[in-house]
């Protein structure tokens, strides 16, 4: 099995059923994909991240994704990291992003918004409509941290007085808790 965009969004979609089957079932009929092309997809991507002769890190991005359409650097404190971003089919307006570390190890994956979050209001939380960076900007005083699994992300934040937790999967918002 090759291993491309195609098989890298359903590895992605995956780990995204954890918290949003339905939507991910949905995907699946819109890509004409079955259940068991998402499971070989996840396995093919397991296996080659504990391979001792597969690329790793970002080289293994470029291997399934091609070359980064944009790559740069990013100042976090004082730490600078490699970023990467690439653009998929199943989520055109988005941006997948690897940030890397010295190595070109990998310290993050997540969907980002070109140019940064835009300011969302509680009736547009709709399930891979929205990026963390869009929770937190709509939301001022919201608390990110991470989710209950590898690549989940939570969002805690008051609307209409009430405690809400916005639960997001490589940083695109799936549902809420």
């Amino acid at each position: 099995m090759r291993f491309g965009v195609r098989e890298f969004e359903l590895a992605l979609m995956h780990r995204m059923r954890d918290l949003n089957p339905l939507r991910v079932e949905q995907a699946l009929a819109d890509l004409d994909a079955t259940r068991a092309e998402l499971r070989a997809a996840h396995t093919h991507w397991t296996r080659l991240a504990h391979s001792a002769t597969a690329p790793k890190g970002r080289a293994a991005l470029r291997m399934a994704l091609g070359p980064p359409p944009y790559a740069g650097t990013a100042e976090f404190g004082s730490l600078t990291c490699d970023v990467a971003r690439w653009r998929l089919p199943s989520w055109p307006e988005l941006e997948f992003e690897a940030l890397t570390g010295p190595g070109g190890e990998v310290w993050n994956l997540w969907f980002v918004r070109p140019g940064g979050g835009r300011t969302v209001s509680f009736a547009d939380l709709t399930p891979w409509g929205c990026v963390v960076a869009d929770v937190a900007a709509g939301f001022p005083g919201s608390a990110q941290g991470e989710g209950s699994a590898p690549h989940h992300w939570a969002v805690d934040f008051t609307h209409d007085g009430t405690p809400r937790r916005a639960l997001f999967v490589y940083g695109l918002y799936q549902r809420l808790a």
